[in-house]
């Protein structure tokens, strides 16, 4: 499955029963140069649209929300000792977390990419 969005600007690769959720390009274009990032503890249970995360910028600071329910089963490091990657690779390997999919259903609705970058491109 190719990568969907939400109009919040995250995006999600559904892989299996897992999801790999990120923030878009636009989004890390839009904040500016990242200078910390906070994510959510493994095994914590998220719902839909819940505020599960922080990215911060020189400029603001702005929530990341869970595109679906699940459980996170992963976190990556590496964005979190080094925000910057994001900036560089937002939507490849700066991914925020992942989760085990609660429901597949939730996934409808979501844009598609290119619905998503024909209204919001960098």
């Amino acid at each position: 499955m190719s990568k969907l969005y939400t109009t919040d600007h995250e995006w999600i690769h559904v892989d299996g029963d897992v999801a790999t959720i990120g923030i878009s390009d636009y989004a890390q274009s839009n904040l500016g140069d990242l200078v910390f990032v906070s994510l959510p503890e493994v095994g914590r249970a998220l719902k839909k649209s819940e505020a599960v995360a922080v990215v911060e910028s020189v400029k603001a600071a702005s929530d990341v929300y869970s595109p679906i329910s699940g459980e996170v089963v992963e976190t990556n490091a590496d964005v979190v000792s080094d925000p910057a990657q994001v900036n560089a690779d937002a939507e490849g390997k700066a991914w925020l977390f992942k989760l085990k999919i609660a429901d597949k259903s939730e996934l409808e609705g979501l844009m598609d990419e290119a619905t998503y970058k024909k209204e919001h491109t960098v």
